[in-house]
């Protein structure tokens, strides 16, 4: 009987110890790492900022690698100012002077980007545990979030849910939701992974090619803050409306890339193609499909000495980000399309990424 007592505390010691290695409890809940997996096209998610954390994709010879930049640790995700696949909100991208007026009221934000909001604030969607709403491995995970009225000082509770979910033609897709409750609010969400389709840990971005399906931007002043003007990018280095490598006119620039794009023929009724990112070396192919009006275009800027995955060192131009959504400032530039939602009405943001290869291996 002592031998049975002994064989059961050792069973569920073992069993705590399995369950603490998939997931770190603090306060606020769970943190947990999900698998999404069809043949050899895989992605890994964490309910905590429901972060991107890897994509695993063949090269045209069939070797499997991770095209997206991260961490070893979910740990190492809190407070990471890099927003390494994280879902960004309330506003993704920047509020001028960290406030807005919206129905006579002015509301002032969590500036923590000088003095201005860039994400959300301090405490953004990027930094909340969500709940896994619905998890089948083979297809699809939904992670959902209530943001409470006043958090990082925007108005209003808002009920917040993403899909992501694998599709036949070796696609991944993307669907966020929110719902205001009691008050009009904006919201623009934005998916932040960074991509190198040569795999995380082979360099810099710079030899991609990429096509934008974009004539026009919105430019911006020092602080990243758009004008307000609405420009055509002939003639500039920010033509990319023919497939041409990142690195190749980059040099004109005081910075690299970091701007929105304004997409041609947008409607959030329907997909249209907004980006197309090749990869030479590794033959990858990677297309992207939105319902959103705007991109934006960042080239891993700020990117400096950060530890990544399995000890690998970031640089700059590391990964690039295509973050589809609404025009940055959009609250205070009224010729830009209104972010505000109302309580009644579901804010609907969808992403679909198409992976191919040169030889088209197969990534089922």
């Amino acid at each position: 009987m002592a031998e049975l007592s002994v064989s059961i505390f050792v069973f569920l010691i073992l069993n705590l110890l399995i369950q603490l290695s998939s997931c770190i409890t603090n306060e606020g809940g769970n943190i947990g790492v999900y698998e999404l997996k069809r043949g050899n096209f895989s992605i890994k998610v964490t309910n905590f900022g429901a972060t991107v954390l890897s994509v695993m994709l063949p090269d045209k010879n069939g070797k499997l690698d991770d095209v997206v930049l991260g961490y070893d640790s979910v740990k190492d995700y809190w407070n990471d100012t890099t927003y390494f696949g994280a879902i960004v909100g309330r506003v993704a991208n920047r509020i001028a002077n960290a406030r807005f007026t919206l129905d006579g009221v002015v509301y002032h934000l969590s500036a923590n980007d000088g003095n201005n909001t860039l994400h959300g604030g301090k405490t953004g969607f990027s930094e909340m545990i969500w709940t896994v709403k619905h998890y089948q491995a083979n297809s699809d995970i939904t992670l959902t979030y209530s943001s409470p009225d006043g958090e990082n000082g925007f108005p209003g509770d808002v009920s917040v849910e993403v899909t992501y979910m694998l599709m036949d033609g070796n696609k991944l897709a993307l669907k966020l939701k929110a719902r205001p409750k009691n008050k009009a609010t904006p919201i623009n969400l934005a998916s932040h992974t960074y991509w190198n389709l040569a795999g995380h840990n082979n360099g810099n971005i710079l030899s991609h090619s990429i096509q934008l399906l974009a004539s026009k931007i919105t430019p911006v002043k020092k602080d990243l803050i758009p004008t307000g003007h609405i420009v055509p990018v002939a003639g500039t280095a920010y033509d990319f409306l023919q497939s041409r490598e990142i690195g190749s006119k980059i040099g004109e620039l005081s910075d690299g890339y970091d701007i929105n794009y304004v997409l041609d023929g947008t409607s959030k009724k329907h997909l249209n193609k907004a980006a197309i990112v090749y990869d030479r070396k590794s033959g990858r192919k990677m297309e992207l499909w939105t319902n959103q009006p705007g991109v934006q275009f960042y080239t891993g800027n700020m990117i400096n000495n950060e530890k990544g995955k399995s000890g690998f060192v970031y640089q700059k131009y590391a990964g690039l980000c295509l973050e589809t959504q609404g025009f940055p400032n959009a609250v205070n530039q009224p010729n830009f399309p209104s972010q505000i939602v109302n309580p009644g009405e579901t804010y609907e943001h969808i992403m679909v990424y198409r992976f191919t290869t040169e030889e088209n291996v197969s990534l089922g």
